[in-house]
């Protein structure tokens, strides 16, 4: 056996390790882990054609991308949220880490991006992910065109809350709704943010500390 397959061999050891890993703190099922596992072959895949994220090492995305997603239900029964809007989705993150972990779950994804969209139904069709939903729309077009019952809203690394905080606006059909900020470590909130924030939930996702910042009317 040559150096370069024993050094593919032990790499692909060392990765099954950490997919184990991963799937045992989440409590995933085999499916959900070969979810998962497709998922990232196709995030690096596409984003070797276009920019979706500068993470691509298994570790960080695990870490910074997978469990910065599933994080947020040790604070939130996600069993009794029926379904979530992701504003600036992105690659995909929070909501269809969430979607595979709680099947469940009606997913909207807000992406503004085409190149992005087309990547992400991609993604929901190879992983037979049902009750998925892109959209185009940006936030301030979704909140004037669109309607509908949505439980949660999820905004990780995507608008800032002063601009978020229009789904409350008396005129907004979604005002009843909660909304979830993914807050670093130096956020503070101001004064326009501060009647609506009703929690603070502080966790760790590799060496970072960062907040789940909880708003609603």
């Amino acid at each position: 056996m040559t150096l370069v397959k024993r050094l593919d061999i032990l790499g692909r050891m060392e990765q099954q390790i950490i997919w184990q890993a991963f799937a045992q703190k989440n409590n995933l099922t085999e499916n959900q882990l070969q979810q998962f596992q497709h998922y990232y072959d196709l995030l690096i895949a596409a984003n070797e054609l276009f920019n979706i994220t500068a993470i691509t090492d298994l570790e960080s995305v695990i870490a910074y991308h997978f469990e910065d997603s599933l994080k947020l239900g040790q604070f939130i029964d996600m069993h009794s949220i029926a379904s979530i809007g992701d504003i600036g989705t992105g690659g995909g993150f929070p909501g269809i880490p969430l979607k595979i972990a709680y099947p469940h779950l009606q997913v909207l994804l807000l992406e503004v991006s085409q190149k992005k969209i087309n990547f992400l139904e991609n993604v929901v069709s190879e992983l037979g992910l049902e009750n998925v939903e892109t959209c185009d729309f940006d936030w301030r077009t979704f909140l004037r065109k669109t309607d509908g019952a949505i439980d949660l809203f999820c905004a990780r690394a995507s608008l800032h809350p002063d601009e978020l905080l229009r789904m409350f606006a008396g005129s907004s059909s979604y005002q009843d709704g909660t909304l979830v900020y993914w807050a670093s470590q130096e956020w503070k909130a101001t004064e326009k943010e501060k009647p609506f924030l009703k929690k603070m939930h502080e966790y760790t996702v590799g060496n970072r500390k960062r907040f789940y910042a909880i708003f609603k009317k």
